[in-house]
Formats: C-alpha cells, structure tokens, sequence
C-alpha cells in the first residue's frame, strides 16, 4: 500500500494499516502531536489532493488550513477531548477539499498503549451531504457557529427512528431541516408528507391526516387516502403542530404511539410506519400548562428537540444564504449583490428571517436591470433601518456598542473577531458602517 507512512516508536503503524483499509470510510491514524501517520484510500480519495501527500502533515493544517491547532483557532477538537476522556469523541467541522469548504462529520478514538496512555488516534470523517459550506441551489447552507449547532443536532438525529421537534421562529427554515433529516435517513427514498397544521379545523384536519370514505359527510364524493397512510415507510412532517385543535390532538398521539388510525366514516383500522418529524414557532411548554397543548403529547413528540437560530444570530451566513437564494431566483443569469447593498443587510435585524431574506432578493432583483442589486434596490424598510441588534457571542457584546469595544479591546482584529464568535469579514463589514464607509 502506497500510503506514505512515517515511523514511530509508540504504535506500530503496519498492524493498523488493514484495518484502515477494510473501513470504507475516510480514515486516517494521528499521533499525539497531531501528525497524520497513516491513511486509507477512501481518504486519500475523498480529501487527498494529488501530487501532495497528506501523511506527515498536521491535520489541522491539512483539514483548516490553521498553523495551530483547532482548538487555539476557535474550532471543538476532538482530540483534546479525547485525550481527556480515553473515549470517542464526535465534533462537526467545516474541512478543506479538493471540492472548497465542506461540513464534515468527525469521530475520533484514542488508541491506547498497555500503561492505559494515549499514544495516537484513529479519525474517521463522513461528509455532511445533506448541507452545504457553499453557495447551493437548494438545500441548507450556512458555515456559522448557531447553524453548525443544529446541523449537529441533525446529524445525529438523522440516522435514528427518534421523533424530532424542530424549534424557531417562524421563517427560519424548518421545513427545509425537515427534508434534510429525512434525506439523511434510512428512509430517505420513501416519501416525505408535509401536513400544515395551521388553520385547519378539527373535521379538515382528521380528513387530512386520517383520510375518509366515501360519503362519510357530505362532500365526501370519493374515497380519499389520508396523509398519515401516504408516509408509510417514509417521514411524516406536522409543521406548525401547535395549531393543531386540542380536541384532534388525543387522535394525533394515539397515531403516534400505535401507528394505527381509522379513516373518517370507516370501521377499518390502518397502521403506517412512518418517522415523526414535528415543527412550531409555538412555546408548546408555555401552552401545556396553560391548558392548549396535551402534556402527554409534548413529551411524545420532544424527545429530540432542535432549536434552529434566527437569521440575526446567523449573520455570518448572509452572504452565503444571499448568493444561494439570488442562484435560486435567478437560474442561468446574472445575479449578483453589490458591497453596499450587503452592507446594508448585515445591520438589518430580519426579524422575518430567511423568508424575508428571499422576499427582499426577489423584490431587488426585479429593480435591477442588469443583475447586480444594489442599495437603492433594496425596500426602504431596510434602507432606512437602523439596528440595534444585539450580537449573541459568548460575552454578550453588542453591536451598537461595538465602538467602545474597539477602544477597550486590547488585540488584533483577529482576536476581537472570535472574541465576539463572529468572523473577521463580518468585523470588517461592521467597521466599516460605523466609520460611515
């Protein structure tokens, strides 16, 4: 095997080397110092770059591009943690390729000599394909801290029969987490239903969900399968279930406890086998004890809550969500934003999050003659704002104070910017406004 291996005196590297390529996972062995000593094919293949052998490097210079380690750059190591633990340890980075940014899903085990002491650590990496690192035409994107917190929580999610409950204001993306969970699991090529449980009534939602017979009320022409039967075998996603009637929601957690329901106006009990994914921008805790929403349903439908942030806590990915979405309205023609347009929308607060986000694009772009949105393109809603948005960072500095954070701060910009947890191109953007750039 043409892997590239260097010697060391704490682990005999040829004894790991079947085992590397017997896993059909991208799979590399690192020392305590954080040298890449061994590497499988599927590695090599997936994040090698040719002509540059990556064995010998450190990784995290091979994955971030860092000159230090992870955990000095701002980023979860796994291997620090590891070393703590002598256990499995699992982290979500963002790793270069051959193919740009990619969100990577890393597990790390630590090897362990006969006194018990760590002397190195088997890594095996899975790209996250169901979101993305760069500009996409559909699906989830995004590289900031918050959005890297849910699409970990998803990640792990994804592979279980457990039920999710997607939690977040409205527009921020719940239905598109919803597909990707589903895209993510073992019955990713059976149907995703989407039921909106906003506005209907007791009669139309039973009729939705369950189905009815013909002539089971009047109107009922025809026999009609419900959307609870049409998920079998695949992921059935009740959006905005804290609309849900409380008369309907008995009938709702006897469906997802049993798998069975009986269509309206029919003695026939059907059962679906179907993945509970459910969403709400409702405080369902706060409606249990006011006496709305079943308690016994909130703790049937909440063993894997997820919290998806508001776009002002993902300001980080505007540009990234900007140029998906214009992709997205405009296919095949020019679609671009100008430098003062995005600053601009860097201090609005979106308080309609990433719908608003592609209400205010599409409307811009229908002002742009020649594809390139700029300021004045933009809704005087969002000209005229002035923010004062409070940036969520580990200490709580905001923007509108950011000044006097720029006097008192003693460091490079660098360090500002991952003192604040946002990056250094946001920083700069910030700056800038503030200096009336």
């Amino acid at each position: 095997m043409s892997s590239g291996l260097i010697a060391t005196s704490n682990v005999d590297v040829q004894a790991l080397i079947s085992y590397l390529e017997h896993d059909d996972r991208p799979t590399i062995v690192l020392d305590v110092e954080y040298n890449v000593i061994a590497s499988n094919k599927a590695y090599q293949r997936h994040f090698g770059v040719e002509g540059k052998p990556n064995v010998g490097s450190k990784c995290f210079k091979v994955s971030h591009g860092y000159a230090v380690p992870c955990d000095q750059a701002g980023e979860l190591c796994p291997m620090r943690k590891a070393f703590d633990s002598h256990a499995a340890e699992r982290v979500l980075h963002i790793h270069h390729t051959p193919r740009g940014p990619e969100h990577v899903d890393v597990e790390l085990r630590p090897i362990l000599d006969r006194q018990g002491q760590v002397v190195a650590y088997v890594e095996r990496l899975i790209t996250v394909d169901i979101a993305s690192a760069q500009p996409q035409k559909q699906g989830l994107v995004g590289v900031s801290p918050s959005f890297k917190q849910a699409l970990s929580a998803l990640q792990r999610a994804a592979p279980s029969p457990i039920p999710v409950l997607l939690q977040g204001e409205s527009g921020t993306g719940k239905e598109l987490f919803a597909r990707a969970l589903h895209m993510g699991s073992p019955r990713s090529k059976a149907p995703l239903v989407v039921v909106d449980c906003t506005g209907l009534s007791e009669s139309l939602f039973e009729s939705e969900l369950f189905g009815h017979e013909k002539g089971a009320f009047t109107g009922a022409l025809s026999k009609k399968i419900g959307l609870a039967e049409a998920a079998h075998g695949g992921t059935l996603f009740l959006d905005e279930i804290g609309d849900v009637p409380l008369s309907m929601q008995v009938k709702l957690l006897r469906l997802i406890e049993s798998g069975s329901f009986r269509p309206v106006g029919s003695l026939r009990t059907i059962h679906s086998d179907f993945r509970l994914v459910v969403a709400t921008h409702k405080p369902l805790k706060d409606m249990v004890e006011l006496g709305t929403f079943r308690e016994d349903l909130y703790y049937r439908i909440s063993a894997f809550p997820i919290t998806l942030p508001p776009l002002r806590e993902r300001l980080d990915d505007l540009p990234l969500l900007i140029e998906s979405h214009l992709k997205r309205i405009a296919p095949g023609s020019r679609a671009e934003i100008d430098e003062e347009a995005l600053k601009r929308l860097m201090l609005y607060s979106f308080p309609g999050n990433i719908r608003e986000l592609k209400n205010i694009l599409e409307r811009a772009r229908l002002f742009s003659d020649d594809g390139i949105v700029r300021e004045r393109d933009l809704p005087t809603n969002v000209t005229g704002y002035v923010s004062q948005y409070k940036t969520t960072n580990r200490n709580s500095k905001s923007l509108k104070n950011l000044a006097q954070v720029l006097n008192g701060f003693e460091g490079s910009r660098a360090d500002l910017a991952k003192e604040l947890g946002i990056s250094e191109r946001t920083l700069y953007r910030r700056i800038q406004v503030l200096e009336g750039k």
